[in-house]
């Protein structure tokens, strides 16, 4: 493996809204009702009112629930 491959750092993704939804099969209100219940991750500010939510963050409540189901 060439040595840029492995010092490679994983890229960050900030996906948005529309993205969240559609990955974990929920609706704004009910994303925004468990974020202020901590139980959802929180999305990060892109500026004005603009935010999203890291990528890996919402990959890794989704395995959470599934390691429930």
């Amino acid at each position: 493996m060439a040595e840029s491959q492995q010092n490679a750092v994983p890229k960050t993704r900030l996906i948005r809204l529309k993205e969240v939804q559609h990955r974990v099969g929920l609706g704004r209100s009910t994303i925004y009702r468990w974020m202020a219940e901590g139980e959802f991750p929180q999305p990060v500010p892109l500026g004005g009112h603009a935010v999203a939510w890291v990528e890996s963050e919402v990959e890794a409540w989704i395995a959470t629930r599934l390691e429930r189901g």
